[in-house]
């Protein structure tokens, strides 16, 4: 099968099937109002949905081949460079952990500055810091052909074949200005944003990952949603070949309207899972304040609470030392917690190392089953 080029002059569509459409804009929209309105009413958001963004990240890296798992991921930060894992897994968590920081830095930056090619150059310069493709010119756009298909086909054996490196400046400046243009409908909208962002596969790398993050720093900055907090790639990973097929038949057949249909149901699902994560956050953490203030009887019960779901796998010496807590109280708070098994012991305490221990309930809540 010969390779699918760049549909060049056929951004942005000139025509959509709207009647298409309207059936499944409504429904999408409807969702993401909700869970923004459970969102806005959750007090320090951040806090409380800080391993939902952490799983976002490890799902929009799972799509494009690392292995590392959210647990992984929060027990590497805990343990800081743990022999237990491999280079290989090592190299993974460290492209969560960058897209993690590359989201911080951006709603950073668009306190200051529109979403554009600026912000987006950034966080393409964060993400790719320090790992694997670190020497593929982070923060600059390709000058070189790339394409996409098997690991080390040629270009004639490849499935998509990008924008030319010497065009990818005026697609990108085309991309922007139909960011900042107005639309009959701002989720169809962001559709053919991320659907073109991919098929422009501006950088050396990481194009995928970066694709994926700005869907929610695009509903954030138009103000769909009032924080970017928005968890995508759990759909897209679960329909990763439908989601790619539908990707590329934009280039090969012209479907603009197929691709949006698709985006559309995924924002519908995905807001209606994030609401129900989102809900049953909220309710563990209205439970667990309770318990909290009614096992340890200290003033720091809450401020306990608030650092343990911010780092819901974290090792006993970091809580005694950075929770803000006097250090007999917080021995005593821990303690209280593991004997009545609120935190569960991951791994014991050996000589000189602290035990790891984890908030289990609240991560098994964020995988959707009983994973630890």
């Amino acid at each position: 099968m010969p390779p699918v080029y760049y549909h060049d002059n056929k951004f942005p569509p000139k025509r959509l099937d709207w009647e298409r459409l309207i059936p499944s804009i409504g429904p999408a929209n409807a969702a993401v109002a909700r869970y923004d309105g459970l969102l806005s009413a959750i007090p320090n958001a951040a806090v409380l949905l800080s391993p939902l963004t952490t799983q976002e990240a490890v799902l929009s890296s799972k799509i494009e081949g690392t292995q590392a798992t959210m647990g992984e991921v929060l027990e590497y930060e805990a343990e800081g460079d743990s022999h237990r894992f491999s280079s290989e897994r090592k190299a993974d968590i460290q492209e969560i952990l960058n897209y993690r920081a590359a989201m911080r830095m951006a709603e950073e930056m668009l306190k200051e500055l529109p979403l554009c090619q600026r912000v987006i150059k950034h966080c393409h310069e964060v993400l790719m810091t320090g790992v694997r493709g670190r020497n593929k010119a982070p923060g600059q756009y390709r000058k070189v052909p790339n394409w996409i298909g098997p690991k080390g086909c040629s270009q004639d054996e490849a499935y998509f074949v990008p924008v030319q490196p010497e065009n990818v400046p005026d697609a990108m400046s085309r991309w922007e200005r139909y960011l900042h243009s107005t639309a009959p409908d701002r989720l169809v909208q962001l559709a053919i944003l991320h659907a073109e962002f991919e098929a422009i596969h501006p950088f050396l790398d990481g194009n995928g990952r970066l694709g994926r993050m700005f869907i929610p720093l695009f509903m954030y900055y138009t103000k769909i949603i009032n924080s970017p907090m928005f968890y995508i790639s759990a759909y897209l990973e679960a329909h990763r070949d439908e989601y790619y097929e539908r990707l590329r038949r934009i280039s090969s057949h012209d479907e603009w309207t197929e691709w949006c249909a698709f985006f559309l149901e995924a924002i519908r699902q995905q807001a209606n899972e994030n609401q129900q994560k989102a809900r049953q956050i909220l309710d563990l953490y209205d439970e667990m304040k309770d318990r909290f203030v009614e096992l340890t009887h200290s003033q720091y019960a809450i401020t306990a609470l608030d650092w343990i779901f911010q780092q819901p796998i974290f090792k006993s010496s970091d809580f005694v030392r950075s929770a803000n807590i006097p250090e007999p109280t917080a021995k005593r708070i821990l303690k209280v917690l593991k004997q009545e098994k609120i935190i569960n012991i991951l791994a014991p305490g050996r000589g000189r190392r602290a035990a790891i221990l984890a908030l289990t309930k609240l991560l098994n809540i964020v995988e959707g089953y009983d994973a630890f």
